[in-house]
């Protein structure tokens, strides 16, 4: 394990120190890498999967950010991006999820594609501004959940996720949420109507 301290540093220092120890590999290897900022969780994971990384980030806490990623050893020249310092890569697009599985037919398919459909999120170049989760969609921000690694991903990417309390005490599951914040009806209802755009899977 090779951890790469990049607390307090701007971009694009967080990028090229993570770039120097990717390069710096003989191996597979797993390499940590802190920040302080949303934007070069942005940044650090854009570069690292473009050169091969399997890459997941979390937030730890204020202005505490981790992102792992997993070399198979260092990556080849013309893998590796040129470093830039992006803008924040989130537009104002909620996504409304209000079950634990997506579309009607199969149970266990459903859950497969709502795995599925969470994962394709983290892939988007433009993020969400905020994930809903209501109703049996609750359920997906909890302890157990498949998709907690995902979408504490996209919470250190700086991507909101709001939970329904009202769900949360329905379900018995108010202690067990695992990532984001509870919410309420007013803040859902507020957050679509300022929605540029909405997916609801």
């Amino acid at each position: 394990m090779i951890t790469v301290n990049a607390m307090g540093d701007n971009c694009p220092i967080p990028v090229i120190k993570t770039k120097k120890a990717m390069q710096a590999l003989t191996g597979p290897e797993t390499i940590e890498v802190l920040v302080d900022n949303e934007i070069a969780v942005q940044n650090v994971t854009k570069m690292a999967a473009s050169s091969g990384g399997q890459v997941s980030s979390e937030k730890l806490g204020d202005a505490e950010y981790k992102i792992t990623i997993q070399m198979d050893g260092a990556p080849a020249a013309e893998d590796t991006q040129e470093v830039s310092c992006a803008p924040d890569a989130r537009g104002n697009l909620v996504v409304a999820i209000a079950s634990d599985r997506m579309g009607s037919g199969n149970d266990e398919l459903g859950k497969v594609l709502i795995k599925s459909f969470i994962f394709a999120v983290t892939q988007l170049d433009e993020l969400p501004k905020t994930m809903l989760f209501y109703n049996g969609g609750a359920t997906l921000t909890t302890e157990g959940s498949d998709s907690l690694e995902d979408l504490k991903s996209l919470e250190a990417l700086g991507v909101e996720i709001m939970t329904c309390g009202t769900c949360l005490d329905y379900y018995g599951l108010k202690e067990k949420l695992a990532v984001g914040s509870v919410t309420n009806m007013y803040s859902i209802v507020e957050t679509l109507a300022g929605a540029s755009k909405i997916i609801k899977p």
